[in-house]
């Protein structure tokens, strides 16, 4: 019985020891993800300024913002240079670690992804801020695991727990903060994972309101719940969707062994190139471009597109996401991958419109939803994150058991034709220790 109760003490303070440490923490990615958050919009701000200032020059002004992304892009690739594993998401770094696979990312992480992280994404490339705050918050919960002395599993469990926290302040959604280390990450629900995990989450996401204000990313009017005579058609478009997931997956690793065949041109001129691009592209469709939030709030705001123009925009990000990411600088696939999704439902329920006899535009808004979480759930894979992550951004959940449908469909059609989840496709790609 002494001996029992020694070990139940002992599991006690243990716990008592990760809550705390994954609070304090919390506090430390919550603060320094806010300010991410904070230096991306400022400089999203500075670059529609720049453009516009630029193409009101006599002369060749669109020449500045080629000149100005591609410089940028080629600065942050001279910083993964410094620190490699500051390159692409750092999610696949992230679950190798809690794997074993790899070491924990040391605090010099943290800088590189900083700054690198805004010049990339701030400059306009098609990359989302959650790679780069869930691998600082990963790096902030290893050096909490050091100086607490945690043992090595609950190490990796409390880096995994707070680039969870990561994910949370990138969007400011705690709960799907939580639903990423138990779904994607560790794929269970342990008990002192799910405590330090929440835990986290709560005190980051409660710190980095303290900067960034408390308001869903996304501003959604009134949305009527889809009546369930509709469901088969979500259940049409989330197997569909599916497919285009796993397309999307081929693209961007394509794309990634096209820029690391061309071993002869060094990385930092890979990124200039691809910047070049980008910044011609902000000259001329400035939608085609950036992380892509932009573009989600006017499809969710009931903005009305052509289908031409569905089309064109749909395309293009289709490419210029996987580009982006080849050029192997700071930068994650979420956000682009959420625009993505809304486009693509945006052009479903266009083209469906087109051949039935009713209106049917009272279902845009649902389907815009439905399409980011079918799309997120079929190129991740993580289907819970994907719906929570859309429902805390947008702050709705009257398209909730459509959004659950499609996901679902989505997930099965990917399986169904040997689509791998992405991020266990990029942690196959490198050695544990270079992993993006």
């Amino acid at each position: 019985m002494n001996r029992a109760g020694g070990a139940s003490a002992g599991s006690l303070r243990s716990t008592a020891a990760i809550c705390a440490i994954a609070v304090l923490a919390g506090v430390v990615i919550g603060l320094i993800g806010g300010a991410f958050r904070w230096c991306l919009e400022a400089a999203e701000t500075v670059r529609a300024d720049l453009v516009e200032w630029a193409l009101r020059l006599p002369g060749p002004g669109w020449l500045i913002p080629i000149l100005v992304v591609a410089a940028c892009a080629t600065v942050a690739a001279l910083i993964v240079r410094w620190e490699p594993l500051a390159v692409g998401s750092g999610i696949p770094h992230v679950e190798s670690v809690f794997l074993g696979e790899a070491r924990a990312p040391g605090l010099r992480v943290l800088p590189a992804r900083f700054v690198g992280g805004v010049l990339a994404i701030g400059s306009g490339m098609v990359l989302g801020r959650e790679g780069p705050t869930v691998h600082m918050g990963a790096a902030v919960g290893a050096e909490a695991a050091r100086r607490g002395r945690l043992p090595d599993s609950e190490a990796r469990m409390m880096q995994t727990a707070l680039g969870g926290a990561g994910l949370a302040v990138a969007f400011n959604a705690p709960l799907a903060g939580v639903l990423f280390t138990l779904e994607e990450v560790t794929k269970s629900f342990r008990v002192q994972t799910v405590l330090a995990t929440v835990l986290a989450a709560a005190t980051a996401v409660g710190c980095s309101r303290l900067l960034l204000g408390d308001h869903p990313d996304f501003r959604v009017g009134s949305v009527a719940a889809p009546d369930v005579a509709w469901l088969p058609l979500f259940i049409v478009f989330g197997l569909v969707s599916g497919c285009l997931g796993a397309v999307y997956n081929v693209v961007l690793l394509w794309l990634m062994d096209r820029a690391e065949a061309l071993d002869r041109v060094p990385a930092p001129l890979k990124a200039t190139v691809v910047g070049a691009v980008v910044g011609a592209a902000l000259c001329l469709a400035p939608l085609t471009v950036g992380d892509g939030d932009v573009l989600t709030q006017t499809i969710l705001g009931g903005h009305p597109y052509v289908l031409l123009a569905l089309v064109g925009l749909l395309a293009t990000r289709f490419f210029s996401g996987p580009l982006s990411y080849s050029a192997a600088v700071p930068g994650g696939l979420f956000a682009p991958l959420l625009a993505v999704g809304a486009l693509w439902g945006a052009l479903f329920l266009g083209c469906f419109e087109a051949v039935w006899p009713e209106d049917v535009s009272y279902l845009a808004i649902p389907m815009a939803l439905v399409g980011m979480t079918s799309f997120f759930a079929a190129t991740i894979r993580a289907p819970l994150t994907g719906i929570v992550i859309v429902c805390e951004m947008t702050a709705t959940t009257s398209a909730a058991v459509p959004m659950l449908a499609a996901a679902a469909a989505a997930v099965l059609a990917a399986n169904a034709i040997g689509s791998a989840p992405i991020y266990d496709s990029l942690r196959a790609r490198r050695p544990a220790e270079s992993e993006a």
